[in-house]
Parts: structure tokens; sequence; C-alpha cells
């Protein structure tokens, strides 16, 4: 049997203070992958490991054995039961501000120290060789899993977030997704995106457009114009960064399947955007991965068919409700499980409304209607008979459809991300206005520019907003985690 040798680093030590609390999770990571990269870049040279070199990720862990209640307005932030409580951690350096402001939340809610130290979950190599790669296998003269540790599926999976999760020890989780989740996602991040997870900031639009990119950008070039703005950067495809309104920026090397940019703020709560095409698969994969950057709200400000009478191209939807077809979530959110809408979220929305377009109670109603969103998950549902899509769409009460509001409301649901819904109308299938070339009016195109300024404009007044009205117990369930 292969010896196993690990790197030397503190043992677990108790902390009262979440910035030193912190320090000792960078400490610990950065000790445990310099020791997998080391070994890695040896073994890649042809010096195969004479042992198996394994390193894990750091923990945080808190026990208690109060009943004491807590402030109970706040939703986060604290342990229901007495109890044992642990979370694996990975890349402390992106998340420092994260957990700093959860671990003093544990401190300070619990009057106890929170404790540092080794977990029993080995980091996999391919997550600590930054951006290296690792070969498959075969492609060297060793057996990597011999050596190395890979990932692990019993580990990388929403167990906690589906409210699925079994302890094995008794030990309750304190967040929402193990170490290796994170790592996963993150890795999924920068391979669909084509921006680092670094750039990614707290409040995400997702549209299903490009034209949206375009005045995404313009907006971005007009905001770094303005030293007011609080906006430092602008992010586009391949980490290409500029911070002056007429600098170039450097062409990506190719188009990822869902292109990002990120207009940054040095605090994190600036704005990205995800074209993420069209279709709930997509939605799904792009809100699987941001969920673990644990960002304050997601928005869509997408395309969809209006599917009233009284309806016009360019015309909005603000969504109350979802009819779930998309089907993508089912086994993960059963559809018997409700999507409210939250409240901070609508009256943000609404209110951009009123400042963008200038009109105000039923003024407002002449271009936009509040109702309920159908997600579908076939394109060319108008294809098939009418008498059972139209039946349900008209009995739901829809005034929209699309592919991947619902998607999107769902899994901020489930990840506890709040979440909302603005629709511009593009088409009117059941009224004979199809998607076609040249159906699209000077109007319906001009509503581009107004929809993404009402969606910015939402997102900068929840920016405002405390984390715990935003995050409120709405999205929280019975027994949750510490951390949001």
């Amino acid at each position: 049997m292969t010896q196993l040798t690990t790197p030397k680093i503190p043992g677990p030590e108790a902390f009262d203070t979440a910035e030193a609390a912190v320090d000792r999770l960078e400490e610990l990571y950065n000790a445990a992958t310099a020791f997998l990269t080391d070994g890695f870049k040896a073994a890649m040279s042809g010096q195969a490991p004479e042992m198996r070199m394994r390193a894990y990720y750091p923990e945080v862990r808190l026990t208690t054995s109060s009943h004491a209640r807590v402030d109970t307005r706040l939703s986060f932030g604290h342990v229901y039961t007495p109890g044992t409580y642990a979370a694996t951690i990975t890349r402390p350096d992106l998340f420092r501000s994260y957990l700093t402001q959860q671990i003093r939340l544990l401190i300070e809610n619990h009057g106890q120290p929170v404790t540092i130290g080794a977990s029993d979950t080995p980091i996999p190599v391919h997550f600590a060789v930054g951006g290296l790669t690792v070969p498959q296998e075969g492609a060297v003269n060793f057996v990597l899993r011999d050596y190395f540790d890979v990932p692990d599926l019993t580990t990388t999976n929403d167990d906690i977030v589906n409210g699925t999760y079994v302890s094995p020890d008794g030990t309750g989780p304190l967040a929402p997704f193990t170490a290796q989740r994170v790592d996963y996602s993150l890795a999924r991040l920068s391979h669909y995106t084509a921006t680092d997870p670094e750039h990614f900031q707290n409040h995400v639009l997702f549209t299903n457009y490009q034209f949206y990119v375009s005045e995404f950008e313009a907006f971005a070039r007009a905001a770094l114009a303005d030293p007011n703005s609080g906006y430092t950067s602008f992010v586009s495809t391949g980490n290409a960064e500029i911070t002056g309104p007429d600098d170039v920026l450097a062409p990506a090397d190719k188009t990822p399947q869902m292109p990002s940019f990120h207009l940054k703020r040095p605090d994190g709560n600036g704005i990205t955007l995800v074209n993420i095409g069209v279709g709930p698969s997509n939605a799904k994969t792009a809100t699987d991965h941001i969920a673990v950057l644990r960002p304050h709200a997601w928005l869509m400000v997408g395309h969809c068919a209006g599917l009233r009478h009284t309806q016009a191209l360019g015309d909005f939807v603000l969504a109350h409700g979802y009819l779930r077809e998309d089907h993508v979530l089912d086994d993960d959110l059963p559809v018997w499980v409700p999507i409210p809408a939250l409240a901070e979220i609508q009256v943000a929305l609404e209110q951009a409304v009123e400042d963008v377009t200038e009109l105000q109670g039923y003024d407002l109603k002449r271009i936009m209607r509040t109702g309920t969103v159908a997600t579908i998950d076939n394109r060319n549902w108008e294809l098939r008979d009418q008498s059972g899509p139209v039946q349900r769409l008209s009995q739901s009460r829809a005034i929209a459809l699309d592919m991947e509001s619902a998607t999107i409301a769902a899994n901020g649901y489930r990840f506890r991300v709040p979440y909302g819904t603005l629709l511009c109308v593009s088409d009117k299938p059941l009224h004979g206005e199809l998607k076609l070339p040249g159906m699209a009016s000077d109007f319906y195109r001009s509503q581009v520019s107004r929809h993404l300024a009402i969606g910015i404009k939402a997102m900068e007044t929840l920016r405002t907003m405390p984390l715990e009205r935003l995050h409120s117990r709405k999205l929280r369930s019975f027994d949750e985690t510490a951390f949001l």
C-alpha cells in the first residue's frame, strides 16, 4: 500500500475574532494547495511520487450547548439548536469578505469562539493546482489516482441546499455548499463564461439576447467616465479589463457558451451581466454555479412571448408567479413547491420602471403588466396541437412565456438567492406576431436600452438595502445553515 504524506500545518485553534479566523483559514488553505502544487509539478517533470500526497480543506467549526434565543429578525448568522456544526472552506482569498461577515455573526450571536483547523476532506489535485492542466488517465507514466486525490461526488453535490443531507457523525452543516462543490462550480464558471470567478459581482443580471450586451458595455463606459458612479472597471470575456471610457477591450480568443460581463465596484457590489442564451438547461447551469458565489440578488431581463391581446411588442412583464414547465429542476425542487414573489425585489423593479419610463400608477399599465410567467422547454411549442398548451396557459392566467425565467427563479429559491423577473415582449405567437426577420419594430428595438436601464436601476436600489432585509425568511427552511 502506498504510504501517505501530508503537509505540516497548525492544529485546531479557537478564534474569537472573525478576521483572525479567516487569516488562519487562508494560512491552512495556502499551505495545503502549495504542498499539492509542488508535488504535482515534480510529478509532471518526470519525478514520479514516492508516496501518496494528500492535503485537506480547512474548516470552520462551532459547538454550542445553549438554547439561548438570538435576534429572530435575522434569518442567518446563527444555528437553531445546540450541537456541533462545521463547513469545509475553499478559496478564503476569494471569499474573505463573505467569510468574515458570516463568522463574525456566529461569534457575536453565540458569544463563543469558532475553531479553525484541517477537515477530513481531501483537496482534489485538480482544484489545488491553479492554472496547471491535470492530465487524463494514461497520459503520464503513473496512475494519477494512486498518488493524488481526485474529485469525489460524495462531497460534490447539492444535498445541503436540497434539504436531503444526512450527517455521518451528527455534525450539522454551517454553509450551504461543501468546499468541493464550490471548487467544482468555480472551475465551471471559468469554462462557461470565459471570465474568472473573482470578477463576478454581487448583483447578477441574466439575459437571453445579445442586444443587451452591447447596451451594457455602453452603460459601463458611461459609468467609468463618471467619477461619482462608484464603478471602477469593466471586464469582458477572456478577462479583458478596462478602467477608462475610451479604453480598448482586447477581443476574446473564442466566444464562450455563456459570455459574462462585469461592471465592478471595489466592494464587489457592482453588476454582472450573463448572456445565458436560450433554454432552461443553460439557465440552470449558470445559476447552479453562480450560486456558490453567494450573490445578493439575480434578475432575469430577457425577451418573452406576450400572451394577451392587449400587449404590444416592447411592453414589459413583471413576474409575480411562475408556471414551471421547464422540467430541469423537477428532481431537485418538485413542481408543487411554490416560488413566491419577493416583495423587496418586486418593489425595486416596479420603482425602476417608473423612474426610467416616467410613468406612474394607472398610466404604468400602458406598458407593463404584472402576472404569471410560464417557462417551457420546447422553443417551437407553437407547432404542436394548440389545445393543450394554450388551455394550461389560460388556466394559469399567464401573461407571458419564455424558456428561462421560472428556472432562474426556482434555482434562486433553492439556493436562497433573492430573485426576480422583468421581461420585454418580443413576439405574440397566439396573435399572429411571430418572431421572424423584420417583425421587430423600431419601438421594440429601442426598448432594449430602457429595459437594461431598468434592470440596472433596480440592482442599484437593492445594493443600498440591508442584507438582513433582502435575505428574508421567505427563502429559509426549517433547519437552515448559519451561513447565507
